[in-house]
C-alpha cells in the first residue's frame, strides 16, 4: 500500500469528524503520491521543485502514473504546480480504482431500488492496515490528514516529520488546500453580491 491509498482510505472511512470536499482530498493525495515517490526514490525535492531522480517504477498502478508525469528536463516542475496539475480529479481516480481492486463497493442508499448508489469501505487488509497506520500516530499520515480536515482543524503543533524534503511537501500541501478555500470563499461572496444584484432593493 501507499500513503496515498492509506489517505484515501481513511478519507472514506465510515464517519469521520469532516466531510472531506474532493478538491481538498485530491491536492492532499498528489502532495501523498510525492511523498510515496520520495520514498522509492523515484525523486527528490530541490527546493521546492521535483526533481527526478533514478529511473525506478513503482508497482503501484497509480502511482506509476505519476511517477510518469514528472518533468524530466529543466526547469523542473515546483511542487505547488504539481499538486494542481496531478491533483485535478485524483480523488475520483483512487475512487475508481480501488473499486476496481475491490477495496470500495457501492450499496444503494434510501429505501427505493432505484436510488443513489453511495460506495463504501470492503473491510480488506489494506483497510486494517491503513487504520492501524492512522491510529498509531504515523506523522506523514497525521500530517496529510490534518491538511484536509479528518482529525479536526490543522493546528500550529503538527507532528515533527523530520526529513526536510517531506516537510517541504506537507507544507505545501497544506498552503495549497487553504488557497482552494480561499477561492471557494471567494465564490460564495462574488455569487452572492450577483443574487442580491437581481434581487434588488
Amino acid at each position: 500500500m501507499t500513503t496515498a491509498k492509506d489517505l484515501f482510505i481513511i478519507a472514506m472511512d465510515p464517519a469521520p469528524e469532516h466531510t472531506v470536499g474532493q478538491g481538498d482530498l485530491s491536492l492532499a493525495l498528489a502532495g501523498a503520491e510525492l511523498l510515496d515517490l520520495l520514498e522509492a526514490g523515484t525523486i527528490t525535492v530541490d527546493g521546492d521543485l521535483v526533481v527526478p531522480d533514478g529511473s525506478s517504477v513503482p508497482d503501484d498502478r497509480l502511482l506509476a502514473a505519476a511517477a510518469a508525469g514528472i518533468t524530466r528536463q529543466p526547469p523542473h516542475e515546483r511542487i505547488e504546480d504539481w499538486l494542481w496539475r496531478r491533483g485535478r480529479d485524483l480523488a475520483a481516480a483512487y475512487q475508481d480504482a480501488l473499486e476496481e481492486d475491490g477495496e470500495l463497493t457501492r450499496k444503494r442508499s434510501g429505501l427505493l431500488p432505484f436510488g443513489p448508489k453511495e460506495v463504501e469501505l470492503v473491510d480488506t487488509p489494506a483497510r486494517r492496515r491503513a487504520v492501524a497506520r492512522r491510529n498509531e500516530g504515523d506523522p506523514v499520515l497525521a500530517s496529510l490528514a490534518s491538511a484536509v480536515g479528518l482529525d479536526g482543524e490543522p493546528s500550529d503543533d503538527e507532528p515533527h516529520l523530520g526529513d526536510e524534503a517531506v516537510t517541504t511537501v506537507v507544507a505545501t500541501v497544506h498552503e495549497a488546500v487553504m488557497e482552494l478555500e480561499a477561492v471557494r470563499q471567494r465564490r460564495t461572496i462574488e455569487n452572492t453580491a450577483f443574487a442580491n444584484v437581481w434581487r434588488g432593493p
